[in-house]
C-alpha cells in the first residue's frame, strides 16, 4: 500500500463517530424541544448558548439565523458542538432526559455550523473601527474566542501562533474521530474573516517578547495553553511515544504513524482513550489501557470509559509502569507492579501506593503515554504571579501585570479545563479588555 493510500485508510477509521444528521432528521430531533423558559440547557452550557432559539431556528429553516444565535455566545460552536462532553452539559440538562431521550442539542448544533461552514456564510457585519490594537498569544480555543470577539466589536486584532497551524489541540491534539483537522482550520478561517491577522512561527520568549507586545499593542491576551507531557521518570522511557503526537500523527497529512501490535497506553484520561482508540482503529491487535487507580478514580468522561470499552480495549487498573524493556530500540515489555489505594493526596483523590513484591510483565511492542501535560512553563519566565503553578488572575482575567489578560488551561487552577472554558474565558477577556479601552457596549 503506498503512502496516499494508507493515508486514506487511516482517515477513514478514525472518520467522525457520527454522520452529519440530514436536514429531515435535524427537524424531526428540533420539533422535540419543549423550548422551556429559562432553559435548564443554556444554564448548563459554559458558554451559555441560547440553545431553544437556534434550535428553534432551525425547526423554522432560518439555519444562518440559528448558527448567528450559536456564534453570539460561542466562536467556536463547530468545535464545540463535536468536542462537548455534551452528556454531562446541555444534554444532562434536558429536561427531556429524565423519562425520554434528551434532545441532541451538539447534533443539531453541529448541523447548524455545517451548514454556514458549507455554504460559506459570514453572519456578522463588518464593524466601525475602534482604532485600538490588541496581541493575543496563543491560537488555541482561548486565544480564537478572544481574538473573534475583539474584532467583532472593531478592533484590530493580531494573534500570534507558535506552530504552522492555529487551532491549538483543536487542530492537532483531538482525534479525528470526535473532530477532524478541516473543522478546526475552517474556524480559524472565520476567525480571520472578522478581521484577525495570524502570524504563525511566532513563540512568546522566543522571537515574541512581552514587553515589545505591550510597547506596540493597548493590550495583551494570553493563551499559552498548557506544557509538555511530563516524565514518568522510568527506565526505558526513551521507548515511549508521547500522547498528544501520537494524535497528532493521526490527524495530520505527511505522517506515517505506525501502530504497534500490542500497545499499552499509560495514563485514563480523554487523551489516554483517544490514543487507545487510534491504535485499536489502526490496526493493533491488542491495546491494553494502564492506570494506577481505578475506573472510579479516571478523569476520562464516564461516556468516553463506555465508548473504549467497546472498542475491545482491556484494562490494567492498580498498576503502574517502573520499566520500559526494549533491545536495539525494539520495545519488547512493560515491567509493572500493582497498587493499592491509601488516603486521599493533593488531588482529592486515594494515593496509590506500590504493593511489595507485586512486580509482572505486560507483553508490548508500543507504549503510549497521555498522563496530562505540565503547568504552562512561560510563566515564570514572563515574571507573571501564579496560583498552583497557573497564570493567576483577577474576575477580569487580568494577569498581575497590567494591560496583560489571560484565559485558558494556562489558568486552570481550579477546575477541569475543557474546550468549552478556554472559549469562555476568551470572550471573557476580550469583554474586558474592551470596556478597559473604550468602555461598555
Amino acid at each position: 500500500m503506498n503512502e496516499n493510500a494508507a493515508w486514506t485508510a487511516d482517515r477513514e477509521a478514525l472518520k467522525e463517530a457520527f454522520p452529519p444528521l440530514t436536514q429531515h432528521e435535524a427537524l424531526v430531533e428540533a420539533t422535540r424541544c419543549l423550548m422551556c423558559f429559562d432553559a435548564p440547557c443554556t444554564h448548563a452550557c459554559p458558554t451559555h448558548i441560547d440553545i431553544p432559539k437556534f434550535i428553534k431556528k432551525i425547526y423554522t429553516g432560518n439555519l444562518r439565523g440559528s448558527a448567528r444565535a450559536i456564534l453570539e455566545s460561542n466562536l467556536l460552536g463547530a468545535t464545540c458542538a463535536r468536542v462537548c462532553p455534551v452528556q454531562e452539559l446541555c444534554e444532562g440538562a434536558c429536561v427531556l432526559g429524565s423519562e425520554h431521550k434528551p434532545i441532541a442539542i451538539g447534533r443539531l448544533q453541529r448541523f447548524a455550523m455545517d451548514y454556514i461552514y458549507g455554504k460559506g456564510v459570514n453572519v456578522f457585519p463588518k464593524p466601525t473601527p475602534t482604532g485600538k490594537k490588541i496581541a493575543v498569544v496563543g491560537g488555541g480555543p482561548a486565544g480564537l474566542s478572544c481574538a473573534g470577539e475583539l474584532a467583532k466589536r472593531g478592533h484590530e486584532v493580531t494573534l500570534f501562533e507558535k506552530r504552522n497551524l492555529a487551532g491549538g489541540l483543536s487542530t492537532f491534539g483531538i482525534i479525528g474521530l470526535r473532530e477532524p483537522v478541516e473543522i478546526a482550520l475552517s474556524e480559524v478561517n472565520m476567525i480571520q474573516k472578522l478581521g484577525v491577522k495570524v502570524e504563525t512561527h511566532k513563540e512568546i520568549g522566543d522571537n515574541l517578547l512581552l514587553a515589545d507586545l505591550q510597547a506596540k499593542f493597548d493590550a495583551v491576551f494570553l493563551g499559552l495553553g498548557l506544557g509538555a507531557t511530563p516524565n514518568l521518570g522510568i527506565a526505558g522511557e526513551e521507548n515511549i511515544l508521547d500522547g498528544l503526537e501520537y494524535i497528532e500523527q493521526s490527524k495530520m497529512s505527511g505522517h506515517s504513524l505506525k501502530i504497534g501490535k500490542n500497545v499499552v497506553v499509560i495514563g485514563a484520561g480523554n487523551t489516554a482513550i483517544d490514543c487507545a482508540t487510534i491504535a485499536k482503529r489502526m490496526g493493533a491487535e491488542h491495546v491494553t489501557m494502564m492506570y494506577r487507580r481505578t475506573a472510579s478514580e479516571m478523569t476520562a468522561y464516564p461516556h468516553e470509559y463506555d465508548f473504549i470499552k467497546k472498542e475491545g480495549v482491556r484494562f490494567e487498573f492498580l498498576s503502574q509502569p517502573m520499566c520500559v524493556h526494549a533491545k536495539n530500540g525494539v520495545v519488547e515489555g512493560v515491567e509493572c507492579v500493582h497498587m493499592s489505594l491509601g488516603g486521599k493526596d493533593a488531588s482529592g483523590r486515594p494515593a496509590p501506593q506500590p504493593v511489595d513484591g507485586s512486580h509482572f510483565m505486560i507483553a508490548a511492542d508500543q507504549v503510549v503515554k497521555a498522563i496530562g501535560q505540565e503547568k504552562p512553563a512561560l510563566v515564570t519566565r514572563l515574571n507573571l504571579k501564579t496560583q498552583k503553578g497557573y497564570i493567576a488572575v483577577d474576575e477580569n482575567l487580568q494577569t498581575s501585570i497590567d494591560g496583560v489578560y489571560a484565559g485558558g488551561d494556562c489558568i486552570r487552577a481550579v477546575g477541569a479545563a475543557s474546550t468549552v472554558m478556554a472559549v469562555q474565558d476568551g470572550k471573557l477577556g476580550a469583554r474586558a479588555i474592551h470596556e478597559r479601552l473604550v468602555g461598555r457596549g
